[in-house]
């Protein structure tokens, strides 16, 4: 059986401009997506937009437009971003497409043949910013008496008419669950919100409105707009032919093995989400992860204070694989984090431009001079030899173990643990003095350099896939030998293998560099 690896991003409400929140969650969504499948997997990797709801309506009507034509517009700049970033998506879904309405008509009359759903009324705060319900304990009250959730969205009190999920028969099944599947949640500590929330008792789920429009009305009363979180959810299983169970991209990739999502979104996607698929006979996802916030510079990001970071203009100041690199090295991944101009021309300046690119840039060049531009004749290998080759060829256990757990700044710290070991080999052998004194041990020591250097290339493409490729163009790596099924010693650089000229992949950052 082919391996199978189905991971998703939130789906990104539509009413503003991206940022740096969207890029951050499917920039770590796409180098999953990219190992995986230099790893041999058939990989399904899905991102979106969620057009739906009351915010979306308002929004809409402000801006003088329908709906539709505004839900259009706005979401062509996510699909512009997911092209600007080098994303390697296989679907972008939008909740306003047919196979997505009748998928979440599928889902609800499941839950309703099911018992799983009532009419009733609702009478509760509501944050219109978050379409979210919350309850009175979760609000804080401003000075002028205004409440608002934990979000700092505003909150109103909202009485009408309502269709229930019954969530409250699933606060055991829950967490029978999550003591099931311990790794369900991670990082470990967003599961331990989780359990709290649900052991402090779950209530029944108001899954409908009657005050707006916009939306997927419910099956056989069409008075109610189903709840957009119920709406938006549904995304992940009608993207692999839901309604459709028994065979094609469902049987094939569901459950799904990630969703990943912020922090903000976690109650939706390890709560109601695995009570919805399993109140209608459907299988939970394999696994949650809730990564962390970026303020800047310090300060929390919000459109009040206008310190929104445009991932547009920041590839365009410091280069593509620049910002994916720092991005997901800066930070453990699942913490918050801060972006500052600072740490970024540092990490560019020292970890690519004087650590791995001129590991690159050094021995390259001194193949061209030194060799006539081919891949030097390799002697007797040494101890230290043996012992560079060898931490190359264990990258890829370790960096399986990384991935497997969204560990990838830790996956990024072990690479260059090896950039750096390389570094002082390079300056230990000395190969310019080889040149004279023993120019056959010179060649051995640069094509152990350059042999590593084609092991960092291969498994530094799913975060840098550009520089890579240019990388192991440089090595003369022929472009179906990429994969990790060529990782070690079966499948070394072939000595005589003429190299192009090589050229510099990460040049230092000058403007402000010391500002």
């Amino acid at each position: 059986m082919p391996k199978r690896y189905y991971v998703t991003t939130p789906i990104y409400y539509v009413n503003d401009k991206p940022h740096i929140g969207h890029a951050y969650t499917t920039l770590a969504c796409d180098v999953l997506a990219r190992f995986k499948r230099l790893d041999g997997f058939e990989v399904k990797f899905l991102t979106g937009t969620d057009e739906h709801g009351q915010k979306m309506e308002s929004s809409a009507t402000a801006a003088g437009m329908d709906p539709q034509a505004f839900t259009d517009k706005m979401s062509r700049n996510f699909r512009d971003l997911a092209r600007f970033m080098n994303y390697s998506h296989d679907d972008f879904i939008r909740t306003t497409e047919e196979r997505h309405k009748r998928a979440c008509r599928d889902l609800w009359r499941r839950l309703e043949e099911r018992d799983q759903i009532y009419l009733g009324t609702y009478a509760g705060w509501y944050a219109v910013r978050d379409e979210a319900f919350y309850a009175e304990s979760e609000l804080d009250e401003g000075p002028d008496g205004r409440k608002t959730a934990p979000s700092g969205a505003e909150v109103e009190w909202v009485e009408e008419p309502s269709y229930f999920f019954r969530l409250s028969d699933w606060q055991e099944k829950l967490l029978d669950f999550y003591e099931a599947n311990p790794d369900f949640v991670l990082p470990r500590t967003r599961l331990n919100e989780v359990l709290s929330f649900v052991r402090g008792g779950l209530q029944d789920l108001s899954v409908s409105r009657t005050s707006f429009r916009w939306g997927v009305p419910v099956p056989g009363d069409d008075g109610h707009i189903m709840y957009v979180w119920l709406d938006a959810l549904t995304n992940y299983i009608t993207a692999v032919g839901y309604p459709e169970t028994g065979a094609g991209e469902y049987t094939e990739y569901w459950p799904a093995d990630l969703h990943m999502v912020g922090k903000d979104i976690l109650r939706f996607h390890a709560v109601y989400w695995p009570a919805f698929l399993m109140a209608a006979g459907l299988e939970p996802p394999k696994r949650v992860f809730a990564h962390g916030w970026w303020t800047n510079e310090g300060e929390k990001i919000s459109k009040s204070l206008g310190n929104i970071i445009d991932p547009f203009e920041l590839v365009e100041k410091y280069g593509l694989d620049q910002v994916r690199y720092f991005l997901l090295r800066e930070v453990p991944f699942g913490n918050d984090g801060d972006f500052s101009h600072r740490a970024m021309i540092g990490r560019i300046n020292s970890d690519l431009a004087n650590d791995y690119g001129n590991l690159a840039q050094r021995v390259l060049s001194m193949i061209n001079k030194n060799c006539g531009g081919e891949l030097p004749e390799y002697g007797k290998f040494t101890s230290a030899d043996k012992s560079l080759m060898n931490e190359g060829l264990r990258l890829y256990g370790s960096l399986q173990n990384d991935f497997n757990k969204q560990a990838f700044s830790k996956a990024l710290e072990v690479i260059w643990a090896v950039v750096s070991k390389a570094n002082l080999y390079v300056d230990g052998q000395a190969p310019w003095a080889l040149k004279k004194t023993d120019p056959k041990r010179m060649g051995t020591v640069l094509f152990a350099l350059a042999e590593t250097i084609r092991h960092l290339a291969i498994l530094t493409q799913p975060f840098m896939p550009d520089s890579s490729a240019r990388l192991l163009d440089q090595l003369a790596v022929p472009e179906d030998h990429r994969t990790f099924a060529f990782l070690g010693p079966d499948y070394m650089l072939i000595p005589g293998t003429r190299l192009p000229k090589p050229e510099g992949l990460f040049p230092r950052y000058q403007e402000e560099e010391d500002s």
